[in-house]
């Protein structure tokens, strides 16, 4: 049984769609059962961020407002 790893990726100021570029090869070089909290500029990076990994079959765990950006946390399956 491997140990779990959570990495935290910001992304602040990235435009899109390098941010999600960047999230995606992020997960791609963690293991599956890793998490990875991202954090995001609000609004569109947000947004498009979430939908695109969901949409690539990344597990969405959180997405929440901090002060000024967004948390988002993401599992690799």
């Amino acid at each position: 049984m491997s140990e779990v790893t959570m990495k935290l990726i910001d992304l602040r100021g990235v435009s899109c769609p390098t941010n999600f570029v960047k999230a995606k090869l992020a997960l791609e070089m963690v293991d599956s059962g890793d998490i990875l909290r991202f954090y995001l500029d609000e609004g569109e990076p947000e947004q498009n961020v979430t939908r695109s990994l969901s949409a690539e079959g990344y597990r969405l765990l959180e997405s929440r407002k901090a002060d000024g950006y967004c948390i988002v946390t993401v599992e690799k399956v």
